[in-house]
């Protein structure tokens, strides 16, 4: 696959069509989630700000209503918006087939660029093949490290998720942990289960899996809080969001368990919970890089013909973890917004 100039055409996928579907247009998400907020975060910018022309790029992820992880993700999105003179315009629905749709929009509003997740990437695989027949370059971010190359896709910011797991489990033998329940919030997305089969293959205890609806925090909390009632040999619990360990903990209070509880993912709130000592450790990917490479990546791509691993190899932004040994550290970071 020949990626050496942007104008250069490269292999494509055969596509099928897509059902349309209502989902809101870019020109609606972009003053409330991207142009705006990026014109503003260039006030404080430490960077110069490009002066090529202007070019738009959608940001568009599967993002659940009220996961503050992604705040994170388009706060580094924003930023590198503003240092490239970037329109960003952000959309994100959990539903694989809605965040096709958003992605279609993109494509009919002729965007310069796409940056995507792939939590479901075949539900991902026509309509990015769609826009690289429409000579739009599309990279992926945070979820589909595993099949961002099958896909077409040009470059790919994220972390390991398979190796993120096996890390985790490996630190949990280092706790003296048992038996761990690991927690999923959403079925079928690829990156979570193999955070949990990773997870399953190093630790050396038993672990067994909690689907439930990340949607919904409320059943979150009473599901978690029912399976440490019904199961006192659980000594440790597993979350994959920094939303799902802070509600853990308090299900760890009302089931009157003893688990401990560890998470993947960070966010302020969740270092404050490191630094006391209510979660014990955490896995940081940094959602703050990935978002900014993703955008500077297509600024890069269209001006200069640049791209990071030269379409072979990801850009890898995590797994690195952050316990009592160095949360003081990391908490400046967090309460900026950037870890």
């Amino acid at each position: 696959m020949d990626r050496s100039s942007p104008s250069r055409s490269r292999r494509l996928v055969p596509v099928v069509a897509v059902a349309a579907a209502a989902a809101l247009t870019l020109a609606g998400c972009a003053s409330s989630h991207g142009g705006k907020k990026a014109e503003e975060a260039a006030q404080n910018a430490s960077a110069g700000k490009a002066n090529t022309p202007r070019m738009t790029v959608a940001l568009v992820t599967h993002q659940a209503p009220g996961d503050t992880f992604w705040d994170t993700v388009r706060k580094g999105a924003e930023a590198a918006a503003a240092k490239d003179n970037v329109k960003l315009v952000y959309s994100a629905d959990p539903n694989a087939g809605n965040q096709a749709n958003l992605v279609q929009n993109a494509i009919d509003q002729k965007v310069d660029g796409i940056a995507v997740t792939l939590a479901k990437p075949d539900a991902m695989k026509s309509v990015i093949g769609r826009a690289e027949q429409s000579g739009i370059p599309v990279v992926g971010l945070n979820s589909g490290l595993s099949d961002w190359k099958r896909l077409g896709l040009l470059e790919f910011f994220g972390q390991d998720e398979s190796v993120a797991g096996e890390a985790f489990g490996d630190k949990l033998n280092t706790t003296g942990a048992k038996k761990v329940v690991c927690v999923i919030q959403e079925q079928g997305n690829v990156g979570l289960t193999q955070r949990c089969d990773g997870v399953k293959k190093t630790f050396k205890g038993t672990t067994e899996t909690l689907y439930v609806n990340g949607t919904d925090m409320p059943s979150v909390k009473s599901t978690i809080t029912a399976k440490l009632k019904q199961d006192s040999s659980i000594d440790t619990v597993v979350t994959l969001g920094a939303p799902f360990a802070l509600t853990a903990v308090q299900s760890v209070g009302d089931a009157g368990s003893k688990a401990k509880v560890a998470t993947f993912d960070l966010n302020k709130d969740l270092v404050k919970a490191v630094h006391n000592g209510s979660i014990e450790f955490a896995v940081d990917q940094q959602p703050y890089l990935q978002g900014y490479l993703a955008v500077d990546a297509l600024w890069l791509y269209k001006n200069n013909g640049n791209y990071s691993g030269g379409g072979v190899q990801p850009v890898l932004t995590g797994p690195a973890f952050v316990d009592k040994s160095n949360v003081d550290k990391v908490a400046e970071f967090a309460a900026k917004g950037t870890r």
